[in-house]
């Protein structure tokens, strides 16, 4: 027997006029690259997105076509975020770091008809542009000279002329509404294309008390970037429950936030301070170099009440740090961009309230539990499922509502997908009984570096092609200020000298974007191998 209830698609148009219904008066704060903080409202935002929406149609724009936007966190961004898939359109982020060669390859697979431009980037876009066909660019925050090739149109010209009134027309849930590329172990980019239904679920999830916890009362600063699967979220799950959103904008003005933190003026505790925000979103590199000067400005910065953290693991002392000597309380967050991307949070139970401190800041280390809607578990390779024990070790696999089935124009495999329908995460970690997720091991050979993903693989096989080198290996090494930094061990057809080093960063460059270049390269007569001949990078590791 069905229920009698009412049923009618969850879309993201129904986040876009929930929030200009119920919170229209919570405000949008960008910074702009002159340091100045542009304001406005939500209601002025909604104006806006309906604008908007009419220029993409004006351009024709039809559902399901593909529109890419290379831009930091700004308001034009978050008009963005809701426009395209609002018209059925599908959102395609691209992440700015990203060299032109591999940027190339994403755009031509995805189809882009349209490229929405931040002038920040209109230099590095310039060379991507080189490398593709797509018939439209729009650019805002531009300048009045481009280095760009092909013609622009002005983001605010358009916004100008257009008509103020649309009808959001999506009505199928399970339409696509973002385009996410993720660096798997292999080293090439798979996509991964969310539904308004995963979303909007996702957004639900994340706002829970025990998950992002987010209220009406807040204000939150995504120093994430929303080229990094969708922003966490954060850019739909602020506007769904009222909170105001800080975004830290483009460079100049991002590079400032965290500059090196010798003492003096700091832009981020000043922007804190400045729009009261409450919740700040991160990597731990961030945090980390952010510290030293938010702990002097800790009267200023006294609105911040919880830091969300996530990209790669923050360690317990940073954790104590910011907890104990600012009052900030962190929550860790692990996710990928197939899980769109919250998969876990480590937030404290009540039976926890009598541990000592040190064992409250070791139990927030570790990944956590999963969100609601999120199912986990730990494998063996023949896939047997293991234990929570807290000790036996598996690859962790997961599925939920917001989960990827499958990648985008890429058939389902056995590497990535179980029969029964589990992501295969790649990750191996610990579970124990309390439900707490503990990584130890990288995904494979994937290195996280900032808060960014950097392919071993990628960078072998293209350092393999330099005709001096006879083998190559790459580890992901620790490093304080990054968590991860990449080191190759090269074989040499023949000795090393003073030069070969920079030749051989010389030869990544044309390839890879500056932070994939390792720091170090080791060069050996022998690289240690397993016992089916592979590199063995624990034996390397160890010999390190």
């Amino acid at each position: 027997m069905h229920g009698l209830m009412m049923n009618y698609p969850l879309t993201l148009a129904q986040i876009l006029a929930h929030a200009h219904r119920i919170h229209g008066d919570k405000q949008v704060h960008t910074l702009l690259p002159d340091g100045r903080v542009h304001r406005y409202s939500y209601a002025v935002l909604y104006g806006r997105v309906k604008r908007l929406a009419n220029v993409l149609t004006g351009f024709g724009i039809r559902p399901g076509d593909r529109v890419a936007t290379y831009a930091a966190n700004t308001y034009q961004h978050l008009e963005l975020y809701y426009a395209i898939p609002c018209i059925g359109a599908v959102l395609h982020p691209l992440n700015v770091r990203l060299a032109p060669t591999q940027l190339a390859e994403i755009v031509r697979e995805a189809e882009d008809r349209l490229i929405f431009v931040d002038g920040a980037f209109a230099a590095q876009f310039a060379a991507l542009q080189q490398h593709i066909d797509c018939p439209h660019t729009v650019i805002f925050n531009g300048a009045s000279k481009m280095p760009v090739g092909a013609p622009l149109t002005r983001y605010e010209a358009l916004i100008s002329q257009a008509d103020d009134t649309y009808a959001w027309e999506i009505q199928d849930e399970n339409w696509a509404m973002g385009l996410c590329y993720t660096s798997g172990t292999s080293g090439e980019p798979r996509g991964v294309l969310y539904t308004h239904r995963s979303m909007f679920l996702h957004t639900l999830a994340v706002n829970q008390a025990d998950a992002f916890g987010l209220t009406e009362a807040d204000v939150v600063l995504p120093l994430v970037p929303m080229y990094h699967a969708m922003g966490w979220g954060l850019p739909y799950a602020c506007m769904f429950v009222g909170a105001d959103i800080v975004l830290p904008g483009a460079k100049p003005a991002r590079e400032r936030l965290v500059p090196p933190l010798c003492g003096g003026d700091n832009p981020l505790a000043n922007l804190i301070a400045e729009t009261g925000v409450t919740v700040a979103a991160g990597v731990p590199t961030v945090w980390a170099q952010a510290y030293p000067e938010l702990r002097k400005r800790a009267q200023d910065i006294s609105s911040l009440r919880q830091l969300i953290v996530g990209g790669e693991a923050m360690p317990p002392t940073l954790i104590e740090a910011y907890e104990k000597e600012l009052g900030v309380e962190v929550r860790h967050a692990w996710g990928m961009t197939e899980m769109s991307p919250t998969g876990t949070l480590s937030t404290l139970r009540r039976a926890h309230q009598q541990l000592s401190d040190t064992e409250k800041w070791k139990v927030k280390a570790m990944q956590g539990r999963p969100v609601p809607g999120v199912e986990i578990r730990l494998a063996t390779e023949s896939g047997a499922e293991l234990p929570w024990d807290g000790n036996t070790m598996g690859e962790v696999q997961v599925r939920s509502h917001w989960t990827a089935r499958r990648y985008y124009k890429i058939e389902p495999t056995a590497e990535h997908f179980t029969t029964d329908g589990w992501l295969r995460t790649g990750d191996i970690a610990t579970i124990n009984a309390e439900g707490y997720m503990q990584i130890v091991d990288r995904a494979k050979t994937l290195i996280r570096s900032g808060g960014e993903s950097i392919s071993s693989v990628a960078l072998e096989a293209a350092l393999m092609k330099h005709p001096q080198v006879v083998e190559a290996a790459v580890i992901g090494v620790p490093d304080e200020k990054w968590g991860e930094r990449p080191l190759a061990i090269i074989v040499l057809t023949q000795q090393a000298d003073e030069g070969t080093p920079a030749a051989l960063k010389q030869h990544l460059a044309s390839e890879f974007p500056k932070f994939w270049i390792p720091d170090r390269f080791v060069f050996v007569d022998e690289i240690p191998k397993t016992s089916v001949g592979k590199s063995d990078k624990r034996a390397i590791l160890a010999f390190l």
